[in-house]
Parts: C-alpha cells; structure tokens; sequence
C-alpha cells in the first residue's frame, strides 16, 4: 500500500512541474499588460520602439540646447528614452513641413484641428509589427495631439502592442489625449505615460531615466 501511494504521489508532482512550464512558456512573447496589483510589465526580450513627432526645431518655447545642440523637446526626450532602452527610434516628419513663425504655426495648427485634417508624413516604419511596446511622443498643442498624431495612429495598427505616451506641454500636461489614444487603439494597452513642462525639460534627463527605468527597462551595455 505505501509503495502505491508513493507512485501516485511521484506520478502528481510529475503533472504539477510539466504544468508550470507550461505556464511559464506559454505568453508567447507577448508584452504582459499592468495588472490590477500595480505590478509592472516585464520588457526584457521585448522590441521596443520610440516615434515621435517635435516642433519645429527653431519655434519659440520649443527648444532646448543640450552640449551645444538645439534639439525640439519632445525630440529630446525620444533621444533619452531611446539611448536608455536600446530602442529603434523613428521621427514623424511632415510631407509639408510646418512654419516655423509661431503664429503661423499656431493659425495652421488650429485650423487643422478644427477640420480634423489628416496631413501626411514623410516614410514609413519597417516591419513595424515585430514591435511589442512603442514610446510615442508628441507635443500638447491646445489640448489635443497634432493632427499629424492621428495620421500616425491611422496608419499603423497596434492590436496587441503596448503603447507608451509622452509629452512635453506648456502647461497643460497630457490634456486628454491618453483617453483619445486609448478610442484609436481599443485593441492595444495604452500606459499613463509621462508629461514634462517644457519649462523643466532643459534638465529633465535624470526624470526621464528614472522614470523609463519605474517602467522594468536598463540601460543597454555598451559593446
């Protein structure tokens, strides 16, 4: 009798270690959605991209000078959140480009908005659905994302991604625009992501890496 229990017994821890290597291998890459327990995603073997789109690079309030180089805002905080996940990177450019007098820009900007235009952007991503996570940036332009936001998100189809959203602003934060991106792509996981004033982006680097690294990625080695 205890020579059958113990075959039995061996027999059931035998199922029960074949059971969790089955759940251990069975997401089949899949970036795991933010739980009900606040727990973070594990990124490690994910692809991972950044798209943005900056203002024009000489706009007033939409610069910043970083060892030299004037960069956009939002494209500077791509440029960080890429050198510290090791991502592809790739920058929405206008097939038309935008003014860069700022009351120009701001008349364009807010007729496109009021006609819901779709302006169309130079170049596409390469096999973009190898992708599991994607950072997308842009700048607050009167509550909303520039139009040229909603081309993207027309173009390029997220089911199963996660999506990351930040933003730089002037004092608006994100506006609604997460809850806007979350109606264009039901089908993704859509984070909070992270708003920087653009009057704090000037020195923003340590923020912006800590926060990427709040998120479960580390700095790629360096070969």
């Amino acid at each position: 009798m205890k020579k059958f229990l113990s075959i039995i017994i061996t027999a059931l821890c035998f199922v029960l270690m074949l059971s969790l290597v089955a759940c251990n291998n069975g997401n089949n890459g899949e970036v795991p959605p933010i739980g009900d327990d606040g727990e973070r995603p594990n990124y490690e073997g994910t692809k991972t991209l950044v798209v943005y789109f900056s203002q024009p690079d000489d706009v007033d309030n939409s610069t910043v000078v970083i060892n030299g180089e004037t960069l956009g805002n939002t494209q500077y905080m791509a440029y960080v959140i890429q050198e510290n996940t090791g991502a592809n990177i790739f920058r929405i450019v206008p097939e038309t480009p935008y003014p860069t007098n700022h009351s120009e820009l701001v008349n364009l900007a807010q007729n496109e908005q009021r006609n819901k235009a779709r302006p169309k952007f130079k170049g596409e991503i390469e096999n973009f659905a190898q992708y599991d996570t994607v950072f997308v940036g842009y700048p607050n332009w009167w509550s909303d994302m520039p139009m040229i936001m909603y081309t993207f998100f027309d173009t390029y189809d997220f089911s199963g991604k996660t999506i990351i959203p930040f933003n730089t602003h002037g004092g608006s934060g994100f506006s609604s625009t997460i809850s806007t991106i979350r109606s264009l792509e039901p089908n993704a996981t859509v984070q909070n992501g992270k708003s920087i004033s653009r009057n704090s982006i000037q020195n923003a680097e340590k923020e912006i890496i800590d926060w990427v690294k709040s998120l479960g990625f580390e700095k790629p080695d360096v070969q």
